[in-house]
């Protein structure tokens, strides 16, 4: 057999969606974080509450050492919702001032658009969520660490990202001006986590928001979270009353992974709409 009749296979070409979504994503990072001060001005406030409040909380109320671990883990459900939500005003700032209409007329789904600017609110709210943990650690306050619970907390915290900055873009693409979008900030991202039991159990609200708190992906969010990084079950078992950890944490996670997902789809499809008009 000669040398030209030898079938040499074609490289693999990369999915045709990936190397838009990895510009797309690059310049939206560009965009969000352009300077340190950007990524860590968002901090400020989660740690204040792991660091001066917690222990100020502890003191006050008497308490023991773990409720400094407990709303440690509670103020990453504050820094979640604060951090998408203001990423989805960017959103706005583009579609007023920026290159959005350019990119619409660019030859790739729309839904990239929106998927590249989750790829970086994700991977922006990681890393701002693993500072916060990793101060309260340096600052001595103590969590009960295992592989598994880890995979808890990672899977509860990346979806719940995901499930809020659906939330923003949403909102984003049908408040026209970004003051109005800010006045409806602290509904989405504060309003619940008064009620989520980041500073205390939802049993100790009256009988009716308790009925309530179950049902916002918050309160699961921060359940499984707390699971996972401090083994602490009663969170899980005050939204589902079952006498197993896990079955009661798998439950959680299918609501968080639900409300990803159902929040994903509905904020491209308001996306594709406005875009359209």
């Amino acid at each position: 057999m000669s040398t030209a009749e030898i079938a040499i296979p074609a490289p693999r070409a990369r999915p045709q969606a990936l190397g838009p979504l990895a510009t797309l994503a690059r310049r939206r990072f560009q965009l969000t974080a352009r300077t340190p001060r950007e990524l860590f001005v968002p901090l400020l406030t989660p740690i204040m509450f792991a660091l001066v409040i917690a222990p100020a909380l502890k003191t006050a109320l008497h308490t023991d050492a773990s409720y400094e671990s407990f709303v440690a883990i509670g103020t990453v459900g504050l820094l979640i919702p604060l951090n998408t939500m203001f990423s989805g005003l960017g959103v706005i700032v583009d579609r007023v001032s920026g290159a959005q209409r350019e990119l619409l007329t660019a030859p790739i789904p729309r839904g990239l658009l929106l998927l590249g600017n989750l790829s970086v609110a994700v991977a922006i709210t990681a890393l701002q969520v693993g500072v916060l943990i990793a101060v309260a650690v340096a600052r001595g306050i103590h969590f009960h660490v295992t592989g598994t619970g880890i995979l808890w907390f990672v899977s509860a915290a990346a979806l719940f990202t995901v499930g809020m900055y659906g939330t923003a873009e949403i909102l984003a693409n049908r408040v026209p001006r970004q003051e109005e979008y800010i006045a409806r900030v602290p509904a989405i991202a504060i309003l619940p986590w008064f009620l989520a039991g980041a500073l205390f159990p939802i049993t100790a609200l009256p009988a009716f928001l308790t009925s309530v708190a179950k049902f916002l992906p918050l309160t699961h969010g921060l359940a499984l979270m707390r699971y996972g990084l401090r083994g602490d079950g009663t969170g899980l078992h005050a939204i589902w009353g079952l006498s197993d950890p896990a079955a009661m944490a798998a439950l959680s996670l299918g609501v968080i992974a639900g409300f990803a997902l159902l929040l994903t789809l509905g904020s491209i499809r308001v996306f594709s709409r406005s875009a359209a008009r």
